[in-house]
């Protein structure tokens, strides 16, 4: 007979995040800030405003080697067996539930299931899992582009972010829920906030008057990008959040305490060991 559950019982981690990954991590975030960001942070006399059409590029191909080199990192880090299969369904199942409702208002699922399983399983595990899975949907959705390494970072940084909210052994009821509730309603918000950064340097300022303009201030170029998520994506990115948010309040009792009793029963902190064969 076993023990009762104790919410004050410390909640296992998939991944063990050690030195190296942590210094992994930041380096492909920082990076990843200048990829995204660069736009605000380069004058109108650098270089990098002079190839303002190809510094996404740039930014696209050197962000897929760093996201890979940072999912190693971590796999090397305590990225057994148990976990890899843990990963494996949980994108999977993500990588599916992204295209319901694709094009329809910010219908997106998929985040509020990246929001509680970076929740039970940890930032690390939850930075690998935001990234395969974004990485899986765009394989199954045909959504391959130079957009692409953005998304996985992004989401990476997404569930991530959801593992590192405080409280995660002794939090938990209603509290929890309105916690991961505002928290994936704020990243919602986020993220898209984040993703319109990759694609708005690829518009031309010729053709609109929002559109990044390498020439202009970075006052002018923040309006113009303020100016541009408020006529593009606002609409999307607060569809997302409000169905992030319903789908946590009422599914979120039932997904959380699915994944706390799957992780305590794969035991990732046990190691694996396998018995010699009988003579």
């Amino acid at each position: 007979m076993t023990a009762p559950y104790s919410p004050h019982i410390r909640q296992a981690r998939a991944v063990r995040l050690g030195p190296r990954s942590l210094a992994a991590l930041a380096l492909v975030s920082a990076v990843g800030g200048a990829a995204f960001f660069w736009p605000f942070l380069a004058p109108p006399t650098s270089q990098i405003a002079a190839h303002a059409q190809d510094a996404p590029w740039l930014f696209a191909a050197l962000l897929v080697l760093l996201v890979a080199v940072v999912a190693a990192t971590i796999s090397e880090s305590g990225l057994g067996p148990k976990a890899v299969a843990m990963l494996g369904v949980l994108a999977a199942t993500g990588a599916a539930l992204r295209p319901i409702g694709a094009g329809t208002a910010g219908i997106e699922p998929m985040f509020f299931l990246m929001v509680l399983s970076g929740r039970v399983l940890g930032p690390g595990f939850g930075f690998v899992l935001g990234s395969v899975t974004m990485f899986a949907s765009a394989l199954l959705t045909g959504g391959v582009g130079p957009w692409m390494p953005f998304q996985m970072l992004a989401m990476g940084w997404f569930t991530m972010g959801a593992g590192l909210l405080p409280g995660p052994d002794r939090l938990r009821g209603r509290a929890e829920l309105l916690l991961l509730a505002a928290y994936g309603f704020l990243a919602a918000f986020a993220y898209g906030t984040i993703m319109n950064l990759a694609g708005w340097p690829f518009m031309s300022a010729l053709a609109s008057n929002v559109a990044f303009d390498p020439d202009a201030t970075v006052p002018a170029n923040l309006a113009r990008f303020l100016a541009y998520c408020l006529a593009t994506s606002l609409g999307w990115d607060l569809g997302r959040a409000v169905v992030t948010v319903v789908l946590t309040l009422f599914l979120g009792p039932a997904v959380l305490k699915a994944l706390r009793r799957a992780t305590r029963r794969a035991a990732f902190e046990t190691p694996v060991t396998f018995d010699a064969p009988a003579e």
